[in-house]
């Protein structure tokens, strides 16, 4: 097997803010064939999430190792194995793994789980919400925020890869479901295709008092992916004993987050809430668990998703900017190499 070139995306510097075009560049590199105990893959989609920000500031409280300045980034990405001289995979199988965002990776493979091919629904779909984000709200949801029927959920990125599946999975569970997007067309689907009570607009609607409307029982499960003022109407409106699931907190992440808080946090003694964070990387050996529930779920349609893939290894940085803006409809993800058959 002759030597292959692979495009990789380097971090040059650490975003102060937002992500700058020189943060991030593109360059070459040759792939050789693999070694005793290795695999050479191929990528096929790079998963987008908002914690890969993190991943490139510098913070020490990260639950990672952040980026080193002058090495690729990283990030999840479901896999082909090309080339194998490791028993842990044969040529043609698939993995999932957080590894860098580049187009062929030679591994050992310690970092990747095989990932079964779907049945029933498209290997993108598959990819899009069992690896990363369908897990996230799934224990999120049931195991952290424990909702009971006729309890009031609030989402936040309701719109989002894994807001849109809480609050779907909510409802499942007989619950009154209210989530905040930012425009009116993704209000509209949280309501008319994925089956929520009510929808916010957050960018043209005071939050405290639409979710005042929404919500006229108080707030059972707050489930937040965003932070910032959402935050505080939550947790302005929460009822005693609730629970709020802390999953991401994008809209400080191009900040710095040691520099603001909750004004509303002597809620917590007030209401007696449990508030906890996750990372999804501590439900790992669990992942079979949800992943059969969901797609049973997706096969017979209960549970519904939107995927915004785009194309070729050049569009990573844009894309994950879009992220950021709330320009993305959906999971967004990159087509790095087309799928296999």
């Amino acid at each position: 097997m002759s030597k292959i070139i692979s495009q990789y995306w380097r971090l040059d510097k650490r975003p102060k803010n937002e992500i700058e075009d020189n943060c991030l560049s593109l360059h070459k590199e040759e792939i050789a064939f693999p070694e005793e105990g290795e695999i050479l893959f191929r990528v096929i989609y790079l998963s987008l999430d908002a914690t890969n920000r993190l991943w490139m500031g510098d913070m020490e409280e990260l639950y990672i190792a952040p980026v080193p300045l002058g090495e690729p980034m990283y990030g999840f990405v479901l896999v082909e194995a090309i080339e194998s001289r490791n028993d842990k995979f044969k040529k043609g199988d698939l993995a999932i793994g957080l590894a860098t965002w580049s187009e062929y990776i030679i591994s050992d493979g310690s970092n990747f789980t095989p990932f079964p091919k779907p049945n029933g629904f498209p290997l993108e779909a598959a990819f899009g919400v069992l690896a990363v984000a369908g897990p996230t709200a799934y224990f999120g949801l049931l195991d952290i925020g424990q909702p009971k029927a006729g309890e009031t959920v609030v989402v936040t990125a309701a719109a989002g890869a894994v807001g849109s599946l809480v609050g779907q999975i909510a409802k499942m569970k007989g619950c009154h479901v209210v989530g905040l997007a930012g425009s009116e067309e993704k209000c509209r689907w949280l309501t008319d295709e994925l089956g929520f009570d009510a929808a916010i607009n957050y960018k043209k609607e005071n939050m405290l008092e639409a979710l005042k409307k929404h919500c006229p029982d108080g707030i059972d499960v707050h489930f937040e992916n965003v932070g910032g003022e959402v935050l505080e109407a939550a947790l302005t409106l929460m009822n005693l004993k609730g629970r709020i699931v802390v999953c991401g907190l994008i809209s400080m992440y191009n900040k710095d987050m040691r520099q603001s808080g909750p004004r509303m946090f002597h809620n917590t003694i007030m209401k007696r809430l449990r508030i906890e964070g996750f990372v999804v990387l501590d439900y790992a050996d669990r992942f079979p668990e949800a992943h059969a529930v969901l797609s049973q779920w997706m096969q017979t349609g209960r549970l519904k998703y939107r995927l915004d893939i785009a194309e070729g290894i050049e569009s990573s940085v844009n894309s994950l900017r879009r992220l950021y803006s709330g320009a993305n409809n959906g999971k967004m993800m990159v087509r790095y190499s087309p799928a296999p058959e």
